[in-house]
């Protein structure tokens, strides 16, 4: 099923939290690799820079349920992300004897972007161009690459990027054959209360009707609009699993029906 395939996988929620889980998600994807897949890794981290931010005495702002990122939160941003965060993941990937290397969105400008107006919430950015050169280097040298979601504005400033978008931006951008993004859910459900409305097939063209709806809410709406994005830019498949379930990835790559799987339309 993945050999020779490429897998994008975004990585954050409850199974960053939890060192079991976070050991369960470094070990699957090294058995993807194993199995002969290109493997990506994309992770966030607003907990660790929440706790970051209150250590360092800076105030956490929020507009909306989403993160104001002023000049001190961006500098927390690249210390927790880019530092600790991206660091603790390429360890264990390595201690687990897999080539791994932490990079960010502005490493070899990976990820372009121009400051997000609408709404504004501070040194916030929309991606508008993906370049995947230094990450197709990467794993054809054998390499998981681990990225943390910065960014560089064509003003030359670095900017905080969703990581749900990110993702599925570099998902389209390396045409991969499965995004995965591991959630703390089920998958996609109709009623957030009951696990048993899972709806296990969603046209990307349903989305915005979703969220209309009232049936997509709060960290659901950027994670399928990353979604949305991933297909409409080229992203062959895209499913949302259950984080918290160990080996929920492995699973999946055995073809075990769990989550939401988007489709083109």
């Amino acid at each position: 099923m993945i050999k020779g395939k490429t897998i994008v996988i975004k990585y954050g929620g409850a199974a960053m939290q939890s060192e079991e889980l976070k050991a369960g998600v470094m070990e699957d994807a090294c058995a993807l690799v194993d199995a002969g897949a290109d493997v990506v890794l994309v992770h966030g981290g607003g907990p660790e820079l929440t706790a970051l931010q209150e250590r360092l005495g800076i105030e956490t702002r929020f507009v909306d349920g989403l993160r104001y990122t002023d000049e001190e939160t961006m500098d927390a941003a690249l210390m927790a992300l880019c530092g600790k965060v991206n660091k603790d993941l390429v360890r264990l990937l390595e201690n687990l004897g897999h080539k791994a290397v932490g990079i960010s969105g502005v490493d070899g400008c990976v990820l372009k972007c121009v400051r997000q107006l609408d709404p504004d919430i501070g040194l916030v950015g929309e991606i508008c161009e993906v370049v995947t050169e230094l990450l197709q280097t990467l794993l054809g040298a054998g390499y998981i690459p681990v990225v943390s979601t910065v960014g560089l504005g064509e003003d030359g400033l670095v900017y905080n990027i969703n990581a749900d978008s990110a993702a599925g931006r570099i998902a389209a951008g390396l045409s991969a054959d499965f995004f995965v993004t591991l959630s703390d859910v089920p998958g996609l459900l109709r009623d957030a209360g009951d696990p048993g409305s899972l709806i296990p097939e969603v046209r990307a063209g349903e989305i915005e009707g979703l969220i209309e709806s009232g049936a997509i809410t709060g960290g659901m709406i950027p994670k399928t609009r990353g979604i949305a994005d991933a297909i409409k830019y080229g992203a062959d498949s895209v499913t949302i699993i259950d984080g918290r379930v160990p080996h929920a990835l492995r699973e999946w790559a055995k073809g075990a029906k769990a989550g939401t799987r988007f489709t083109d339309g």
